[in-house]
């Protein structure tokens, strides 16, 4: 009875808490600053996944492995899919609180029965404190000026997001790292040209043939796929293996976001922004010049002709006679319309 009384003194301080861990979770995705330069990604700001296949020779089978990332949030639990295969995203229990942003789920398929099962949730990448786990911790390198020769001629940042171990027991710390690279507006028209055609294996095969370019051989043990970000670029899988003490999932994410001089956040809120930005300026701009006028022309007929009142007004017998000028050019167009099949006015005798 002691420890029921206990459990729910505890429980309300602890979801006091929970508020402050979504928050920290979450990355700050239109102010992501490295070395003075700050990159807006905010439109990129929803779940997207890639997938990577194994094959499992000599056996009939292979995994497949769906990695799914959203990095301005954790990502939320699928609805349809049983608790215990799908990543921990955003469960909350009395001593726990996950909050999982970059999450793998392998199944295998067996394709001499045709059929296909749950293997493994990794969570990679989130925030696990109250579990005794760790922190997001969230490191940014900007590419341009990174201590490797090989990064400063690229365009871009490179994030890195930490996770807990994997398994629990005796596993190990898991980690993502996404190199986002700057897309520009030539390879952006390329991608959306061939997208539109229909073209998308060829899209994703060139990709893989830069890859291979750069490694200089290809592995053919394993296959990355590259999805369409929704925004003209594309996330790449890169590799999930161990590096020193970590198990690291390396991605690629080609995107005009990461140049930086791009704009970022939603597309349509930027352009709209900056269309309504330059009517502002306009309007301003005429209204102070049309202020300007009438309070220097004022000030000159007050003191060189002792103006009052309306005199003091810049061509006030012009101003005056608007109203009238008005009257009189109405009247001449009604006439017009009214009058346009006669000739001059006057009438045959």
């Amino acid at each position: 009875m002691r420890l029921r009384k206990h459990r729910t003194v505890l429980e309300p301080c602890i979801l006091l808490l929970l508020p402050s861990l979504a928050s920290a979770v979450n990355l700050d995705c239109s102010q992501i600053r490295a070395d003075k330069q700050s990159f807006d990604v905010s439109a990129l700001g929803t779940p997207i996944s890639v997938m990577t296949s194994e094959d499992n020779s000599p056996s009939p089978t292979m995994t497949n492995t769906t990695f799914t990332i959203d990095i301005c949030k954790p990502l939320k639990k699928a609805k349809g899919i049983p608790k215990e295969e799908d990543c921990p995203n955003g469960s909350r229990d009395l001593y726990a609180e996950s909050m999982c942003i970059v999450c793998g789920i392998e199944r295998v398929v067996n394709t001499f029965e045709n059929r296909t099962s749950f293997r493994a949730a990794i969570p990679i990448a989130g925030q696990y404190t109250l579990h005794g786990g760790t922190e997001l911790d969230p490191s940014i390198t900007r590419l341009k000026t990174s201590s490797s020769a090989s990064d400063r001629e690229k365009e871009g940042f490179r994030l890195e997001l930490h996770g807990q171990k994997y398994p629990a027991k005796n596993g190990r710390r898991q980690k993502a790292v996404i190199e986002f690279l700057c897309l520009d507006k030539a390879e952006e028209r390329d991608l959306t040209a061939m997208r539109e055609e229909g073209e998308e294996d060829e899209v994703i095969g060139a990709l893989k043939e830069e890859a291979e370019d750069d490694d200089g051989e290809e592995d053919h043990s394993a296959t990355g796929e590259t999805a369409d970000d929704g925004h003209g670029g594309t996330l790449k899988y890169l590799d999930y293996a161990v590096v020193g003490d970590d198990k690291v999932l390396s991605l690629e994410w080609r995107t005009k976001y990461a140049c930086e001089d791009a704009k970022g956040g939603d597309d349509s809120k930027t352009k709209s922004s900056g269309h309504w930005g330059f009517f502002t300026w306009f309007i301003i701009i005429i209204f102070l010049a049309t202020a300007a006028y009438l309070i220097f022309g004022s000030w000159l007929n007050y003191n060189r002709y002792s103006a009052r009142g309306w005199d003091l007004i810049p061509h006030s017998e012009t101003i005056r006679d608007i109203p009238y000028i008005f009257k009189d050019w109405m009247r001449r167009v009604v006439n017009t319309l009214q009058g346009g099949g006669s000739r001059g006015g006057y009438s045959a005798v």
